[in-house]
């Protein structure tokens, strides 16, 4: 399967890690190794280290793991002096016992292209470096503030720049008139402080209004020039910087846009490329990703998917993936491809431009506009940004706007890997979920299950639950785990699921539940299906009048069923002797439990990834998973599973849970006892 596969693929196996397959892509990225050395004598080179470390812990503790980070070996001759890479690597199974499947990405042409960038970027960074010193031998504002206040121009421009009248004091507050909201308290408090304190030399950049009501970006220098009879004035020069700052900005910003990398969700990689924009040019920005390549129509709803503002403002609505359907305005830059520019007073945004909620956080910081600007990848318009101006700041300028789009088409790559990733991971999802069926109901007893996909993109697990109702009136549950994050893993999970249906519902009731797991992982093996996986497969059935159950249950290898009484500490239902996973050795004799579960009590099953913490023992995720059943045990099954997935902080594996409570005391008298093994 991987011989031909464009990405490096290894097997190793043992504590050595000794090397039992590669393929084409691993040969053309690091040379020939030799097969059967441990990884140290078949990788050399300086730097492997880090290598090394990472697969003896992955073999200790079973966890995979991911260096993002590139790496780099001196690689055979033929090729570059260096190749660069990236590399995981995850607990395998091999016919030689334990070992590790590695896998690289080559990423020597992204990291040449990224030293390339930098390169061009210090080189255009030394002409605007030149540029400038051109421009200060060129023309521009003099001036003189004196001790008592008074100010005059040297060389005039102030009125020609500006469409108002030179300030003829410096203590007043008109000049300040014409700068920028946002810069008026700074340089006014710079200001006063040079006149106090008398520093060496005074420097200020800030934003003043043209005479075409544009902002532009003035520098100002000034020195004193202390007098023994008239106390001290200051010289200084006041000069048009806007093409020097805008040209750095845009090479800082492109810069940062362009090194929105390696995110592992669309989210991550969106709200990157919008916080490029905040605060050197806009307030705050959010993106809402659309349903579909160049919608246009009526009726497009978009979802937000990330959101940043610049200090000082309120916190942002919670980023809970809101829709909203585009009005007129938002649906026009969509369909021209073109940025919007609205203007308003107030923080009445117009109605559809963006979701209630946002609208409402812009009434509440006085907005005065709102840029709509559509991204595009690969042709086709993927997401909307919407930039605002907060707390009475001017509308942006024509050459604000440009550049916002600009800088948010530059992260094409990212974006297209993002959205990509996205897609994969989407329909693998869809896949598995159609593989879960919906539990059934019962008469004197409630079931739930919830299924909830890890947080990895385009990565799907092999975890499965199932409850069904048999021929004689009994039903069967089934929770499993089969190893693997990838398509492979769910189509066997698929398999082994849809066979232990037919081995359960096809046998008798003396079938027993190690008997059935017996007979699954006897027709995995010789169907070729084996995949190292566990399970925990019951049968309950109605016992007695009182409307109780008894629960007959093997588990291969699986976490612990957890049984939550009405009152009381929850137990676990484990074994002394716990009987090994399946597709290991079909000989191997399993063991079938039996316990009771009475009125109003609550069974568990579940997979790892609702219990389980990096580097923490399984265990402490056990008891917190019981304390959390015992305090939320009277909710409603469905609400109860809801609550035991949604405490999990980080939901990095797949979670597959399964519960099963027959009705309270009161309930099950009400309906009346229907006789052993009939739900």
């Amino acid at each position: 399967m991987f011989d031909r596969a464009v990405v490096a693929i290894a097997l190793t196996a043992g504590p050595e890690h000794r090397m039992v397959y590669y393929n084409d892509a691993f040969r053309a990225l690091f040379g020939d190794r030799p097969l059967g050395a441990p990884a140290r004598t078949a990788f050399t080179e300086p730097g492997t280290e880090r290598l090394l470390t990472t697969l003896d812990a992955v073999l200790a503790d079973g966890t995979a793991r991911q260096v993002t980070a590139h790496r780099t070996l001196a690689c055979p001759s033929g090729t570059p002096a260096h190749r660069h890479f990236v590399y995981s690597c995850s607990p395998a199974t091999t016919r030689y016992g334990p070992g590790i499947l590695a896998a690289a990405i080559d990423t020597t042409a992204e990291l040449h292209s990224a030293l390339e960038a930098e390169r061009l970027s210090a080189e255009r960074l030394e002409a605007l470096r030149r540029y400038e010193a051109l421009l200060a031998a060129a023309a521009q504002m003099v001036w003189v503030a004196r001790a008592d206040g008074s100010v005059s121009e040297l060389m005039p421009g102030w009125e020609e720049m500006t469409g108002q009248p030179f300030p003829e004091a410096a203590d007043g507050d008109g000049w300040l008139d014409v700068v920028h909201p946002q810069d008026r308290a700074a340089i006014a408090a710079r200001w006063a402080a040079a006149f106090r304190d008398r520093p060496a030399v005074f420097d200020h950049v800030f934003r003043v209004r043209g005479a075409d009501g544009g902002y532009r970006h003035v520098r100002s220098r000034a020195v004193p020039v202390p007098h023994e009879d008239r106390g001290t004035e200051w010289i200084g020069t006041t000069r048009d910087i806007e093409d020097q700052w805008r040209g750095r900005l845009r090479e800082r910003l492109l810069a940062r846009a362009g090194a929105v990398t390696e995110a592992e969700r669309a989210e991550d990689a969106f709200a990157a490329l919008a916080a490029t924009l905040v605060p050197d040019l806009t307030d705050v920005c959010a993106v809402y990703l659309l349903p579909g390549p160049d919608a246009a129509d009526e009726g497009i709803v978009a979802t937000r998917i990330a959101s940043v503002a610049r200090p000082g403002l309120p916190p942002l609505p919670p980023l809970d993936r809101q829709t909203f359907t585009l009005g007129a305005h938002a649906r026009q830059a969509v369909a021209d491809r073109a940025p919007t520019l609205l203007d308003f007073a107030d923080g009445d945004v117009p109605d559809g431009a963006v979701p209630e909620i946002s609208a409402r956080w812009l009434h509440a910081t006085r907005a005065t506009s709102l840029t709509l600007l559509p991204i595009v990848v690969d042709g086709a318009v993927v997401a909307l940004a919407a930039t605002a101006c907060c707390e009475g700041t001017p509308p942006p300028g024509p050459a604000d706007i440009d550049l916002q789009h600009e800088i948010l088409q530059r992260a094409q790559a990212p974006l297209r890997q993002a959205l990509a990733l996205q897609r994969a991971r989407h329909a693998a999802v869809v896949l598995q979920r159609a593989l879960l069926t919906t539990p059934p109901s019962l008469g004197g007893a409630a079931v739930a299950a919830r299924y909830q996909p890890g947080s990895r993109n385009a990565e799907v697990g092999g975890d499965w639950y199932d409850a069904f109702t048999l021929p004689d009136g009994s039903l069967a549950m089934t929770i499993g785990d089969v190893a693997g994050h990838d398509l492979a893993a769910a189509t066997t999970m698929g398999q082994l699921r849809a066979m232990l249906r037919s081995i359960a519902y096809t046998r008798g009731h003396a079938h027993t539940p190690a008997e059935t797991l017996r007979e699954l992982d006897t027709a995995a093996e010789g169907l070729g299906v084996g995949s190292f996986a566990t399970a925990v497969h019951a049968r309950l059935v109605r016992h007695g009048a009182d409307g109780g159950w008894e629960m007959e249950w093997a588990n291969a290898g699986h976490p612990p069923p957890v049984l939550v009484p009405a009152d009381g500490p929850p137990r676990l239902l484990a074994a002394e002797d716990a009987d090994v996973p399946l597709c290991v050795d079909p000989r191997r004799p399993r063991v079938t439990h039996r316990h009771p579960v009475g009125p109003g009590e609550t069974l568990l099953f579940y997979t790892d990834g609702l219990v389980e913490v990096p580097g923490e023992h399984l265990g402490d995720g056990i008891a917190r998973l019981c304390d959390a059943a015992a305090e939320a045990r009277h909710r409603p099954l469905a609400d109860l599973c809801e609550h035991l997935v949604g405490r999990v902080a980080d939901v990095r594996d797949d979670i597959a849970l399964i519960a099963f409570r027959p009705d309270p005391a009161e309930r099950a008298g009400a309906t009346g006892g229907r006789g052993r093994g009939r739900p």
